[in-house]
């Protein structure tokens, strides 16, 4: 198979991992925030048992937290190792700009979470209420700064700006232009929107299974609570924040919007296709089932706006039929998470917040769905880095350009190895969880006072105490 080929393969394996855990970590550490500042509140209340309660969440969370930062930092360096093995001619090219880029996240945001998740982990007891709480709130700022410059940098990798070309080589011309580019405010809000909504299912879904499996009496019922209320509130939000990114997207990247709604010849009042198999070789979708003039009026707000098709951008343009599936993926995707948000929800409230009264088949709904988000995210990852193609610097630079000279058959060999050590690692973690979420609050609470007594260790005993 051609180098390129197995390059974009691998790369797409290690993203497809990496992006799955700090999707939770940036959602889940601002919601340990919230666990923490109910049980503050709580603690010298009149009910001691919600004050427990909202401390199990927290330390049972926070478990899941490390477990996921963890995963997140080793899956992050493997995928940054690739820009110097399979794509050299990127940083050549572009390197005065991604480079900066990438040191800021490490030295403002990475650098601040590691200073405080030591104290977040292992300090309850041992460090003031204050500082502890200040240190969970630094850890979940740092994530959020860390998606900041992550996501500044794929922006300006989508929607160039601020630049210069000397010989070749770009150059900064404007940090604010390159950092603040056109499609960065959409593109951050949407990423920590999907990374709140994917948390909001996890911690749902996994108190679903508690309460199936009889565990977490305590902890259970408010982050269901907490989740399906975050999720419910979240939803339209993220619609709103998806069709301005649409239109964006319209403005700066027309093929990759004519490649999500399968348009090959520009047209006004364009069909909203339902379903089609768009063909390449004949440049025309195959088995349609659309809905007249919808997808103009989505993209442009006007029933009879033209949307461009593919065959006015030569080939310089994406892949039709993986972008235009991947795309139905997560709006599907997202359109269940809104009814399962909004329906469970409300049988929630009209059960009084109590999860035995809830039907269970609702609850194994909930529970199935723990990982919705990650299908989502992931599927809307590949909308925007297959949509980018054939360039890595849209417009600008060509992907075929910049890979290396490695031979194809090493490249496939790491492809295995690393598609063989992700799948292991996936599962662990899933494993891990499901063990986790069947341990009663009990014997979690007595876990974090034998912890407690012991010298900070590993993060490894935060995560399986």
């Amino acid at each position: 198979m051609d180098a390129l080929i197995l390059a974009r393969m691998q790369f797409a394996a290690n993203i497809t991992f990496h992006i799955l855990f700090p999707t939770i970590s940036i959602g889940l550490a601002w919601l340990l925030l919230f666990f923490r500042l109910r049980w503050l509140n709580t603690r010298h209340g009149p009910d001691p048992a919600a004050a427990q309660g909202w401390l199990d969440a927290y330390r049972f969370w926070t478990k899941v937290f490390a477990l996921s930062f963890a995963l997140g930092v080793v899956s992050g360096i493997t995928m940054s190792f690739q820009f110097g093995t399979n794509w050299p001619g990127f940083m050549e090219k572009v390197g005065n700009i991604a480079g900066p880029l990438l040191g800021y996240e490490v030295l403002t945001a990475f650098f601040l979470e590691a200073g405080f998740l030591g104290i977040m982990l292992f300090g309850h007891g041992k460090v003031s209420e204050k500082v502890h709480l200040m240190s969970t709130f630094f850890v979940a700022f740092g994530t959020t700064l860390s998606a900041f410059w992550i996501v500044a940098l794929n922006s300006w990798m989508q929607t160039p700006a601020g630049y210069e070309v000397i010989d070749g080589v770009y150059h900064v011309r404007s940090w604010v232009e390159v950092i603040f580019n056109p499609s960065f405010p959409y593109r951050f809000s949407h990423m920590v929107l999907a990374s709140g909504l994917t948390c909001a299912f996890l911690i749902t879904g996994l108190s679903a299974w508690q309460v199936l499996r009889g565990t977490g009496q305590r902890s259970a019922p408010r982050v269901m609570r907490v989740g399906l209320t975050l999720a419910a509130l979240l939803i339209p939000v993220q619609i709103m924040v998806g069709d301005a990114h649409g239109l964006n997207t319209l403005a700066h990247q027309p093929a990759k919007i004519a490649a999500m709604e399968g348009v090959w010849d520009t047209e006004r009042g364009a069909p909203l296709l339902l379903f089609a198999i768009p063909d390449k070789e004949t440049r025309s979708n195959h088995f349609e089932v659309k809905v007249p003039k919808l997808a103009s009026l989505i993209l442009t707000h006007d029933a009879n706006g033209e949307i461009r098709g593919l065959n006015t951008f030569g080939d310089a343009h994406p892949p039709a039929l993986p972008l235009f599936f991947a795309f139905r993926i997560m709006v599907g995707v997202g359109l269940l998470m809104f009814a399962a948000s909004w329906l469970g929800g409300w049988l929630y409230w009209r059960a009084k917040w109590q999860p035995a009264a809830l039907p269970r088949a609702l609850l194994w709904l909930f529970a199935a769905m723990t990982f919705s988000g990650w299908v989502a995210t992931v599927a809307g990852w590949y909308v925007t880095e297959i949509g980018r193609q054939p360039f890595i610097v849209y417009g600008l630079v060509r992907t075929a350009d910049v890979v290396s000279k490695v031979p194809s058959s090493m490249i496939g060999l790491t492809l295995a190895l690393y598609v063989t050590l992700y799948l292991a690692l996936i599962t662990a973690y899933v494993t891990v969880l499901k063990y986790m979420a069947e341990k009663p609050d009990e014997v979690l609470a007595e876990d974090a006072r034998d912890q407690a007594g012991t010298p900070a260790g590993a993060m490894t005993s935060a995560v399986m105490t």
